[in-house]
């Protein structure tokens, strides 16, 4: 028997919406799937240390600033090339 039921999770213990309709004691199988992302982790903000630019920020050089525009310009460079004849 295959049935799809939604509920609540309260630590350790899932509330149900409706009753599953199987006896007490019975044993089950369950598969979770989250119906909404779960967000950011509580006190995070933009540019804080939780995010990869944040803990690298310390450390940034005008050397990296340098390559990251390099990378960027050939990134829009054409890159077709010309079919000899």
């Amino acid at each position: 028997m295959v049935k799809i039921l939604r509920g609540v999770v309260h630590g350790r213990t899932i509330e149900l919406e409706a009753e599953p309709g199987i006896e007490e004691g019975r044993l089950v199988e369950v598969v979770l799937r989250s119906k909404s992302l779960p967000g950011p982790p509580p006190g995070w903000r933009p540019g804080g240390t939780e995010t990869a630019a944040g803990m690298m920020a310390a450390h940034w050089t005008e050397e990296d600033d340098r390559i990251l525009a390099e990378i960027e310009r050939e990134r829009h460079r054409p890159s077709t090339r010309e079919i000899p004849e």
